[in-house]
């Protein structure tokens, strides 16, 4: 079997990635922070030196990096954290990847862009209006100086099951369902990604030997209001507790968001047997997973 090393993989994305990989690959689990894979390997990777010792000693063929900083606000406060995970971390395993000879599945994102236009396809020109957008796209650049064999997969708010970080929809159901009443946006655009469904469409990239760059999310293009009123819908729960507000009214965010930075996703699916969701059917995806 090819052997796979998947970064973040405590991560929500990371955890799926695993998970599905296992049927067809040596899967190696990287994390950095509380494991939740029994053999996972403990690797930091803004320390270069050690990233290439880990890659000398398993010799990957490929690697799904998932690894990176994520909370946008966060990134704005922690500017010098936010590039060193997400540039000079990237920058490490994409040498790292070309002198290993493996193949580098990156996981960007919808913030590379500034928000005035939606349904962005990758020909378009990315102009990110926060750091942490800034930081992804110079992922995407150290990843295509220094890779010989790359995907770059861009996604959007990614949601799904995770024992300890809450993403958008568990935070909406965990409001909902304590009958808390929720300011949620109704002029912010995306397009939502259940988490394993991009898992699937990551290491299906793997399997087809993709190169290039892709846009990799759901189907559907969706306001942050809307949103939340699928939530409630699906999952049975009170949807009047939603209050729809303008982005401008929310001052807690520290950094500015793109107000549709929704992808187009013609061109994956083109190329891939996994199709993308739309915002009903990733969450009744997800509705069944909470079974399993």
């Amino acid at each position: 079997m090819k052997r796979l090393l998947v970064t973040g993989a405590s991560g929500l994305l990371g955890s799926n990635v695993v998970r599905l990989a296992e049927r067809n690959f040596a899967v190696v689990p990287i994390h950095n922070a509380k494991p939740l894979q029994p053999n996972s390997l403990r690797l930091d990777i803004t320390k270069p030196v050690r990233v290439l010792e880990l890659f000398r000693e398993l010799k990957p063929d490929a690697i799904i990096h998932a690894a990176s900083e994520t909370n946008v606000d966060r990134c704005e406060r922690e500017k010098e954290q936010a590039w060193s995970t997400n540039v000079e971390g990237t920058h490490n395993i994409a040498l790292a990847c070309r002198k290993a000879n493996a193949k580098c599945v990156y996981i960007s994102t919808d913030y590379v862009f500034d928000g005035k236009k939606g349904n962005y396809k990758e020909q378009d020109k990315p102009n990110p209006v926060n750091y942490y957008g800034l930081t992804k796209l110079e992922g995407e650049n150290q990843v295509i100086q220094h890779c010989q064999d790359f995907v770059i997969l861009r996604t959007s708010v990614l949601f799904g099951w995770h024992p300890w970080k809450q993403n958008f929809v568990t935070w909406t159901i965990s409001q909902l369902t304590q009958s808390k009443e929720s300011a949620v946006v109704k002029d912010h655009f995306n397009t939502p990604t259940n988490a394993s469904s991009l898992a699937e469409m990551a290491v299906e990239s793997v399997q087809k030997d993709l190169h290039g760059l892709y846009h990799a999310s759901g189907s559907e293009r969706i306001s942050r209001f809307e949103f939340a009123r699928r939530i409630a819908e699906i999952f049975c729960l009170p949807s009047h507790l939603l209050i729809p507000v303008d982005m401008s009214q929310l001052t807690a965010w520290k950094a500015v968001r793109p107000k549709d930075s929704s992808l187009s996703i013609e061109k994956i699916q083109k190329q891939l047997k996994t199709k993308p969701l739309n915002v009903a059917e990733g969450l009744r995806r997800m509705k069944e997973e909470r079974k399993l």
